[in-house]
């Protein structure tokens, strides 16, 4: 089959690591969504395999982070190579948009803000609206500085648990991206460019600092 008007999402930038098949109409045909932690390499692809007609389709969607630096670069790799067997569009989406989405259904109004593991002990912090708009860019801050920023009643992502037990009044939904909600997305969310969003600078340089 040529996976014509179908949609391919691929999320693998943080602990978990999930795909997911859509027809035309955005009805989902398959999904599988793991929390790896580590060994996104050996196990996308197989997951991949693992959807109907091996996941063909004619988009793929791609998380482009912020997240793990080794994992946003398996998924962009993976989609990569198969958009250009299967001459599909190649689209992505940010993480902690999709995590936003997710937890919208788990809370009746009011803004939120995700905040999910990023590195060197450092959180990723993003508030967002009732709608799941975001209000800020991301940013890749220390815990205590999260803790004085986040202000929503509620809050998302993996350090949800962590901010809510420290913060009066915030209420956690502890929620990782996940393929299979991609039709969440708030509009406007999914783009053209693929570039990697990794919420901070690089810890390697090249010679001269470029």
């Amino acid at each position: 089959m040529s996976g014509e008007g179908r949609l391919l999402v691929i999320d693998c930038a943080t602990e978990a690591c999930s795909v997911a098949l859509f027809d035309g109409d955005g009805t989902q045909l398959g999904g599988i969504s793991e929390m790896l932690g580590r060994g996104h390499a050996e196990r996308l692809v197989p997951m991949i395999s693992e959807l109907p007609d091996k996941g063909r389709a004619a988009r793929i969607a791609v998380d482009v982070g912020p997240g793990s630096f080794t994992g946003i670069r398996v998924g962009l790799s993976a989609a990569r190579a198969l958009a250009l067997a299967w001459d599909a569009a190649l689209e992505g989406y940010e993480s902690l948009s999709l995590v936003a989405a997710q937890a919208r259904p788990g809370r009746p109004d009011g803004a939120i803000d995700v905040i999910m593991t990023g590195g060197h002990g450092e959180w990723f912090f993003q508030p967002f609206s009732a709608e799941a708009e975001p209000l800020a860019p991301v940013a890749s801050l220390p815990p205590g500085e999260v803790l004085r920023r986040s202000r929503a009643p509620w809050v998302a992502g993996s350090q949800a648990e962590a901010v809510a037990a420290a913060r009066s009044g915030a209420r956690a939904l502890p929620v990782w991206p996940d393929a299979r909600a991609f039709v969440l997305l708030a509009p406007g969310s999914v783009r053209a460019d693929v570039a990697p969003s990794y919420g901070r600078a690089p810890d390697a340089r090249l010679p001269g600092g470029q």
